[in-house]
């Protein structure tokens, strides 16, 4: 969830109040479709990076499920529900909080609030602190903050995601936020820089698990070759040797994804890069379904959901997923290469991202939106979840796991508990109403192109990847 839009949903100050604004998609060239709203006035904004935020905020607290259901139409979560959908309550009462680990968060530009942020967002649900909480800033300096900017405010978006709900999920993790000075966008845009942050990191402080909220479409690059010739790959080498998990988002626009103008979106099946490199774990999206207390899980799918993405129509808004044409198939999918053949497949395992079920977040960060509480979604919230349950593993463990891609399809291969199936939905889209369709793939036993190997049941697959 990498790609940030931010729908207008809820009006008014404070009030739980809808406001569905349609916004009708234009006819474009047959080679892509694009997302930049028509006219002014309009609720879709194209932007990358960040996660999907609906806006404005809430001014009375964070908003319950009940509330979002009458009021917008949608589910939303709070933290304490994605921890007990994942059963991770049970961990903490033994003692296993990722204690002792750290968790590396990345993000272009940060956020300027993020430490108020999340103190308050730490007081509103009765959360501590983490042990630490470093930001760094290795690859130069980032430049001043500027509210009117809207990607700066979508990184910032971002950036209180990540970390609120890394936090959340490994509440005695030690959290280190490496922020850089320039935006990743499409292609080489932005990488250099990460890369840097995460080389020093990962050389100068003790990383268990890095998490990246973001990502660009693999035909963007002229290649491997390209990647390359950049070093791109060489945090994640470096992470290979030194034992660090490495997390990437697969992202929000179901089988389809971003073209180099950051603008419009492929008419047919794409997927991005990191998180289709085979040295990094790709996590994807679900949506969770609560029923009578009980938490279940389906491909998370909202292309035709207006209530969730704000639009009059059909709209790009599910779980990335597909196959490489940068990466062959690694030896950890031997066993699934009936569903990928010869490529590279993801996502590798997924997690909450559904826009018809986001999380509360606290921020400040945007003098637009004045108090706090917003809902964010897409699998930028499903990368950080899924960082914390590492970390809770890496404690189980006593040292970092490193690359745990194998691990998790030998377990799926065993039909382990800590790997939930998800058997339901697909990752196909649609452009607008009577626009182009991307056939994605449908959610089926055992690794599928839509959630990889499934979701998480937190108790038995921390304790898997440990080895205990």
């Amino acid at each position: 969830m990498h790609k940030a839009r931010i729908a207008a949903l809820i009006a008014g100050a404070g009030a739980l109040a809808a406001a569905a604004v349609a916004a009708a998609a234009p006819a474009v060239p047959a080679a892509s479709v694009s997302r930049t709203a028509p006219a002014s006035g309009t609720p879709w904004l194209t932007t990358k990076p960040g996660a999907i935020r609906l806006s404005p905020t809430f001014r009375q607290g964070p908003p319950t499920t009940a509330q979002c259901e009458a009021n917008l139409g949608i589910a939303c979560y709070q933290p304490g529900q994605i921890r007990s959908a994942y059963h991770t309550p049970a961990l903490y009462a033994k003692g296993i909080t990722g204690k002792g680990t750290t968790i590396l968060i990345v993000d272009s530009f940060g956020s300027p609030t993020i430490r108020a942020d999340l103190r308050a967002f730490d007081h509103a649900f009765g959360y501590p602190a983490p042990p630490v909480f470093k930001i760094i800033t290795p690859a130069g300096a980032i430049p001043t903050y500027n509210p009117g900017n809207s990607d700066m405010v979508d990184w910032a978006a971002e950036t209180t995601l990540d970390v609120e709900y890394a936090h959340a999920l490994a509440p005695g993790a030690n959290i280190v936020l490496a922020e850089t000075p320039v935006s990743e966008t499409e292609g080489v845009q932005g990488f250099p820089q990460i890369v840097k942050a995460e080389t020093w990191a990962i050389n100068h402080l003790h990383i268990d698990v890095i998490s990246q909220s973001f990502g660009a479409t693999e035909e963007t690059f002229t290649g491997l070759a390209q990647i390359n010739k950049f070093k791109l790959r060489s945090a994640f080498q470096l992470a290979r040797t030194k034992g660090v998990t490495v997390l990437a988002a697969s992202g929000d626009t179901g089988a389809t994804d971003y073209m180099l103008n950051g603008t419009s979106l492929y008419t047919h099946r794409v997927t991005s890069w990191p998180d289709s490199d085979p040295l990094v774990t790709s996590v994807g999206g679900t949506r969770l379904n609560l029923n009578a207390g009980k938490y279940t899980s389906v491909a998370w799918n909202d292309t035709f959901n207006t209530s969730a993405t704000g639009a009059s129509g059909p709209t790009p808004n599910a779980t990335g997923g597909g196959k490489s044409v940068l990466f062959g198939r690694p030896a950890y999918q031997n066993g699934v290469k009936l569903r990928v053949g010869t490529r590279r497949g993801v996502p590798d395992i997924s997690m909450s991202a559904a826009c018809s079920g986001p999380v509360d977040v606290y921020g400040t960060f945007d003098p637009a939106q004045p108090g706090g509480w917003t809902l964010i979604c897409g699998t930028s919230e499903a990368t950080p979840e899924f960082a914390g349950i590492v970390a809770l593993a890496d404690q189980v463990h006593g040292k970092p796991l490193g690359l745990i891609n194998p691990k998790l399809y030998a377990l799926s291969a065993a039909k382990a508990p800590g790997i939930v199936d998800v058997t339901s939905g697909t990752n196909t889209v649609q452009f607008f109403k009577n626009g182009p369709i991307v056939k994605g793939f449908f959610a089926l036993r055992g690794y599928d192109l839509v959630t990889g190997v499934g979701t998480v049941n937190a108790p038995a697959l921390v304790h898997e990847l440990a080895g205990r």
